[in-house]
């Protein structure tokens, strides 16, 4: 009976460990409270926002900087921007960068994925161009914009190669890096399953280099607008039109402090939506496949 009874008593234990731990496995599921969202990820940046404008709105107030070529108050970058949205030019200037930029980061992600496949799998080309994608990455992108314009001409052939120039590279490193991070089990597995070649490529090395692989997008990203920025700044042409670069350009020739900030701010603030509402869904959505995101 005592033995029968140490069974039992065991046996619960156990029960209650293996209930315990599926407890932890499990996703929460359920729509989040819009209040909750609201503090935790709403309210947060609109306070920072507004703590920036009070503390520059202090410095012109009590003349820390009393000169308004140098620093303009936020009243004079908001007529800035009220002038533009009357004029209807203001989503034409955030359209014609944005586009591009886009369009531009669409072609590094289509050249740059296979390369970067081949690079991480040859021995070969990895030995003969690995250096060289590192060294091209560490390269600042606005050194490409004069060769661009003398080979291509002022036009958007020439933004295009300027943010391939500089996008490329860093996609392309960051899949190998997600690449020589993957399990060598997930790759004996897939060829015992007969993943090999390029099923084995789509279906067991992409899925499982896909958080450098993120990475590197998110990277590619950024030096893909940074590229555009420099291009549009540096060659300017009326048969471009105005995007960004050329604002800040124009705001500089005409010695417009607020229109420099204007620009300014409409770049941060399209750097921080394609963030929002690209790539961080995508974190989320590789973090949860993977177990690591629970909630959110």
């Amino acid at each position: 009976m005592a033995s029968t009874e140490t069974k039992t008593t065991a046996g619960a234990e156990l029960d209650g460990v293996e209930a315990g731990l599926d407890a932890l496995e499990t996703t929460v599921t359920g729509r989040t409270p819009f209040r909750q969202t609201f503090v935790n990820k709403i309210l947060p940046p609109l306070v920072g926002i507004a703590l920036v404008l009070v503390v520059w709105q202090a410095l012109i107030s009590f003349k820390v900087v009393d000169d308004p070529t140098k620093l303009p108050s936020p009243g004079a970058v908001a007529g800035e921007f009220k002038d533009a949205w009357l004029q209807g030019t203001l989503l034409g200037y955030i359209w014609t960068s944005v586009s591009r930029g886009l369009l531009g980061f669409l072609f590094a992600l289509a050249i740059g994925t296979p390369l970067g496949l081949l690079v991480a799998r040859v021995k070969f080309v990895r030995a003969a161009i690995g250096p060289v994608l590192s060294g091209l990455q560490s390269l600042p992108s606005v050194a490409w914009v004069p060769p661009a314009v003398i080979w291509l001409g002022l036009n958007n052939s020439m933004m295009y190669a300027v943010i391939l120039l500089g996008a490329v590279p860093s996609i392309a490193n960051g899949l190998v890096s997600g690449i020589d991070q993957v399990p060598p089990l997930f790759l004996r597995a897939g060829r015992t399953m007969g993943a090999t070649g390029l099923r084995g490529a789509w279906h067991i090395v992409l899925p499982a280099a896909l958080p450098g692989y993120l990475a590197g997008l998110k990277q590619g990203w950024a030096f893909s607008w940074r590229s555009l920025m420099a291009a549009e700044i540096i060659a300017s042409s009326p048969d471009l039109g105005i995007g960004l670069g050329a604002l800040l350009e124009n705001g500089r020739n005409a010695s417009s402090m607020s229109m420099v900030f204007e620009a300014i701010i409409l770049i941060l603030f399209v750097g921080i939506a394609i963030d929002l509402l690209i790539f961080s869904p995508l974190e989320r959505w590789v973090l949860r496949s993977r177990g690591l995101l629970v909630k959110g």
